[in-house]
């Protein structure tokens, strides 16, 4: 120990040397004290915005360095304001001081030493989490810049507006019951919240002004497609009766709901219209909107029903004129499997089934002689070759090869 400190302990009085070394030993536990909880903050930012790193598992050596010199410490300074107030003796007191100041240096030492090695990714972290507080407050007043604005706004009760407000809401919440002390991911997703909030927000409000001009032009759309349907749904009656009579039953019985339930849909098509126009009326375009999307719906499956009537009848007519146009398609997608088959080496594997579908191909067309043949099943018979055909190829593509194709 150095000569200057040997006064403390002199025998001239036991409280004097006694308050000289709680003196050293207290100064010499600030100092460590200090320099930990500077490191252990730094540490604990780190731990939040980069688990990764494993900073406070490199730290907890230290940590508990500190620790057991601060224990040490609490023991001696314990034992000697007993001393002191007591006026009794401290069995080899001058040692026991000197080493536990020494004890405690070093482990500021050690934290020096090591908040050295790490300053760059400690003060990284520390500046990134002392920022948390900084971004959690600018979230918060842009979403209230937004957010009182909208409760003011004459669109306030637009759903998109209502909602969207709703949602700041209750991203506000979920900032504030995060906290600048939780984790930086935490706080970073929830500043992201709020954010995506405030952002829809404010475009509710800056595209509310528009939605009444376009529910207006949605009703005038919607109004002339129901009639060009309505129109549209007179040809269904004439060609199931076509159908009915030039061809096999079969070939139109999936089809003899199809003017019901497509009057049904224009009824209902027709009913949106009238609740968007009532809507758009008690100024709630939105709504407007929604059902003239719904109506639109409704058309295009009328459209379908009565496309499907139409059209059945046209394609049953080509086929009994002699149209070769379905059976040539089926066949093209024959030659482009088996093509694939050769460039692939797949032949062996494949080069049979391909065959055996041309041969297909040509039974089902041997069905077309006779009386009244039944043009549908030949129709949905070359459709299941087509989808056969689509299988092996898709999985012969899936399958190694010496060439791609």
């Amino acid at each position: 120990m150095a000569r200057g400190r040997r006064g403390w302990f002199r025998p001239r009085g036991n409280g004097r040397w006694i308050e000289q070394a709680r003196t050293a030993l207290a100064a010499a536990f600030l100092d460590l004290d200090r320099r930990q909880s500077a490191a252990e903050a730094a540490v604990n930012a780190a731990d939040q915005v980069y688990p990764q790193w494993g900073t406070g598992a490199q730290w907890e050596p230290i940590r508990d360095r500190c620790y057991s010199a601060a224990g040490v410490y609490l023991a001696l300074s314990e034992e000697l304001e007993t001393g002191q107030r007591e006026g009794t003796s401290i069995p080899h007191g001058q040692r026991r001081v000197a080493d536990t100041i020494a004890q405690l240096t070093d482990a500021a030492r050690a934290v020096d030493e090591f908040y050295r090695d790490h300053r760059t990714r400690l003060d990284e972290a520390a500046a990134v989490h002392g920022a948390l507080p900084r971004l959690m407050l600018e979230a918060k007043v842009a979403a209230a810049q937004v957010r009182g604005p909208a409760a003011e706004s004459p669109f306030v009760n637009y759903p998109s507006v209502h909602d969207a407000a709703a949602a700041v809401d209750a991203a506000m919440v979920t900032l504030e019951s995060v906290g600048s002390d939780a984790g930086a991911d935490s706080v970073h997703a929830a500043v992201r919240g709020l954010q995506t909030a405030t952002t829809a927000l404010r475009d509710a409000l800056e595209q509310a002004p528009s939605r009444a001009s376009e529910a207006n032009v949605a009703i005038g759309s919607v109004t002339i497609r129901i009639t060009a349907v309505r129109n549209k749904a007179a040809e269904i009656a004439p060609a199931f009766s076509a159908l009915l009579r030039e061809f096999n039953a079969a070939s139109s019985a999936d089809l003899v709901d199809n003017e019901r339930e497509s009057q049904q849909a224009i009824e209902s098509a027709n009913a949106d219209l009238d609740r968007a126009l009532a809507a758009a009326a008690e100024n709630n375009p939105e709504r407007a909107l929604e059902l003239t999307t719904s109506a639109r719906r409704s058309l295009t499956e009328a459209e379908q029903k009565i496309v499907a009537v139409t059209k059945r009848l046209t394609l049953l007519r080509e086929i009994e004129s002699g149209s070769q146009e379905p059976a040539e398609d089926v066949r093209f997608r024959l030659r482009h499997a088996q093509m694939l088959a050769v460039s692939r080496g797949l032949v062996g594997e494949w080069g049979s089934v391909l065959d055996a579908q041309a041969a297909r191909i040509d039974r089902i067309g041997e069905t077309l002689s006779g009386r009244h043949p039944d043009y549908w099943a030949y129709v949905r018979e070359l459709e299941a070759i087509t989808e056969f055909i689509g299988g092996v190829v898709d999985r012969m593509r899936k399958q190694p090869g010496p060439r791609r194709e």
